[in-house]
């Protein structure tokens, strides 16, 4: 999980929830285009097209805007911006396993759920080189962890098996590498790139290779 820092709502979305009136109040089952495709772009821009769960790249075409708290629970948060993500696994293309959003669907628990919006939330998280995403040693952070993991699923087969392509990829001719480059590599996984994208799957390398530069001191 890689943290998110929410930008402005698209205008379109504002407008658009302005023109609340008497007659007519803006809602979740009439929000559509344009507006939804102005919002879903933004999510994916300011994730920097991952998922916000587990790393996945995403598009548009394969993830949907997924609600922090649940609607069902929330109901006064359904438009609210900043509690909107984007996470894989298109709602009319959900296929098993679930994961993500899919899996957590209504569940939210305020002291349970590491949300990415939490600037330390990369804190509650350990990974290895097999592909396996674990909870910390840190007594105070490891429940919430160990039941993200859980709700979310973010252990599946599936997601370990991507997670350790992604990072045999990466480590496969890394010692080769001078101090610099190593450096530079790790870099580009804790930032966006020049076109403003994530790399797949960045949290977990990131934490690999900073335990490889601790090993090495």
């Amino acid at each position: 999980m890689k943290y998110i820092k929410k930008s402005e709502e698209p205008e379109s979305f504002t407008v658009w929830k302005n023109l609340a009136n008497e007659d007519w109040q803006p809602s979740w089952d009439g929000f559509r285009k344009p507006q939804k495709i102005d919002v879903h772009d933004s999510l994916l821009q300011e994730q920097g097209f991952i998922c916000c769960y587990c790393g996945k790249r995403i598009t548009k075409d394969i993830s949907h805007i997924e609600h922090l708290k649940p609607r069902k629970t929330h109901q006064n948060l359904a438009l609210e911006y900043t509690n909107l993500l984007a996470s894989c696994q298109r709602e009319r293309e959900r296929k098993e396993p679930l994961h993500c959003g899919s899996k957590k669907d209504e569940w939210y628990d305020e002291n349970l759920m590491v949300s990415p919006l939490d600037i330390n939330c990369t804190e509650f998280f350990r990974y290895t080189e097999d592909g396996q995403i674990l909870s910390t040693q840190v007594i105070e952070k490891k429940s919430a962890a160990d039941t993200t993991i859980d709700k979310l699923d973010l252990n599946i087969d599936k997601l370990k098996k991507m997670r350790s392509d992604a990072i045999e990829g990466i480590l496969e001719g890394f010692e080769e590498l001078t101090e610099n480059e190593q450096q530079k590599l790790l870099q580009a996984f804790c930032q966006p790139d020049d076109n403003g994208q994530n790399q797949e799957f960045c949290a977990a390398i990131a934490y690999i290779l900073k335990n490889y530069f601790e090993l090495v001191k």
